[in-house]
């Protein structure tokens, strides 16, 4: 699976830190590394009927989880994919304000 995010955004560090705790390394790819990853991150974004809610609303639509043809911005809808528990509140390590 890959995952598309940034070290800037609270659920993306949220992810990391759960990839990270259960041993998972799945791919992840951080937009704001370069412009190659972005541009990656980008077309998928642009065109996929997954973020028809997300364009124009000031929304990034990160982390993103695909797999296969499968795409979604719900950790635990991906975690589903690969067997993976629901994300348990514990393992939360920021939380919203």
């Amino acid at each position: 699976m890959k995952v598309y995010g940034t070290p800037i955004c609270m659920h993306c560090r949220n992810f990391m830190a759960i990839n990270k705790s259960r041993h998972l390394n799945l791919e992840y790819i951080n937009i704001t590394e370069n412009t190659k990853n972005l541009k990656e991150y980008l077309v998928v974004r642009d065109t996929h009927e997954a973020f028809k809610d997300i364009r124009g609303k000031e929304r990034i639509g990160i982390p993103l989880f695909v797999e296969g043809d499968k795409i979604t911005m719900d950790m635990d809808e991906a975690f589903s994919w690969i067997g993976q528990e629901k994300v348990k509140e514990e393992e939360i390590i920021e939380k919203e304000d």
